[in-house]
């Protein structure tokens, strides 16, 4: 409703229908319905390619969005590639501390878990993981995330130690931030299993 209010009172190239795509790409997104949830990502890239510096945070925002949608489908490489745009874009314009650019290393280092490039997603998780712990509250659920990713780096290279040591602590700030019955909650109480078995 408010894009079509937004289409028919604002010039065609106005910032906000843009915001607007990327916010419809956001809820057909959390429904799962990721083909939709491109349309209206790239609807809001091109738009914000046109009005936008090639510089400009909210333009390394959409090509993260579209990043993380390929991820979900298993494009590996076009996730890669929109995350990497992205992250050229914010290694540019944000501060190293910023939780824009801690997520995007996140992001790409996922790609690469996916992928078997285990080394590599270790690099970009540890990336993730540094800023998080410099730029967020100590129980913030990003942190939570950034620990998780980097324990399975851990855990795909062996060091299932240093991999039970994250997702213990993914798992002590989602306790306190996530109900019991949450996904992600159960998620690595199964990965401490998991990492306990192996020592």
């Amino acid at each position: 409703m408010a894009l079509s209010i937004q289409q028919k009172s604002l010039p065609e190239n106005h910032p906000h229908i843009a915001t607007s795509y990327n916010n419809v790409a956001i809820v057909y997104e959390t429904m799962g319905e990721y083909s939709k949830a491109l349309v209206y990502y790239e609807k809001a890239l091109r738009m914000r390619t046109n009005i936008l510096s090639d510089n400009h945070p909210d333009l390394a925002t959409t090509y993260n969005n579209i990043g993380v949608v390929y991820l979900q489908m298993s494009e590996y490489a076009k996730a890669l590639m929109y995350s990497e745009t992205a992250l050229k874009i914010q290694e540019k314009t944000l501060s190293q501390d910023h939780p824009d650019l801690a997520t995007t290393y996140g992001n790409i280092g996922w790609v690469y878990n996916q992928i078997g490039e285990y080394s590599k997603a270790l690099y970009y998780c540890e990336k993730d993981l540094e800023i998080s712990k410099r730029s967020l509250p100590d129980n913030h659920p990003h942190l939570a995330t950034a620990y998780n990713k980097t324990g399975e780096s851990y855990y795909n290279t062996k060091d299932y130690s240093k991999a039970l040591y994250l997702f213990q602590q993914a798992e002590i700030i989602w306790k306190q931030s996530l109900p019991t019955y949450h996904l992600q909650h159960q998620k690595v109480l199964e990965s401490i299993e998991l990492a306990q078995k192996m020592l």
